[in-house]
């Protein structure tokens, strides 16, 4: 075979540092639509979804096999938060949180999981940032040494 295949559907979350409330409701739609821009031109994945609250981002995307998922988070996070800070969308300084969750995603749960991100607002009536969290850490069997 001459050419790589590949099709990684990738679930992508983080945080606002120090889970700040900071994504508000006036300028939030303009970033998932600039966090989605930039992932389609920069490195040439296919969005499926983008959405989140006011702490924290959901990503649904098919990975791109000529970049890592380091190098698309890295990049997506700090262009982000350099946008948000030169066109003032908040008072004070915004930064996301150190480091990122990038879950892999069979074809059979890409309809599920692009469901449960166009929810979040509804989701986090029930649910805190920390019960998803340990329900990730939970769902896919990680332990001390995986993190």
């Amino acid at each position: 075979m001459s050419h790589s295949i590949t099709k990684i559907w990738i679930h992508g979350i983080y945080s606002t540092k120090d889970r700040m409330e900071l994504i508000g409701k006036e300028f939030e739609k303009i970033l998932y639509d600039h966090i989605r821009d930039n992932l389609i031109s920069q490195f040439h994945c296919f969005v499926k979804a983008v959405n989140g609250t006011p702490d924290h981002i959901h990503i649904l995307f098919l990975l791109n096999h000529n970049f890592s998922i380091q190098e698309i988070f890295h990049s997506i996070k700090g262009e982000s938060s350099h946008w948000i800070n030169q066109n003032n969308f908040i008072k004070t300084k915004f930064d996301w949180q150190i480091g990122y969750g990038a879950f892999s995603i069979g074809e059979s749960h890409v309809y599920e999981v692009e469901k449960y991100i166009q929810t979040q607002k509804i989701h986090h009536k029930k649910y805190s940032y920390t019960d998803e969290y340990n329900l990730f850490i939970k769902r896919y069997n990680i332990n001390k040494v995986n993190r």
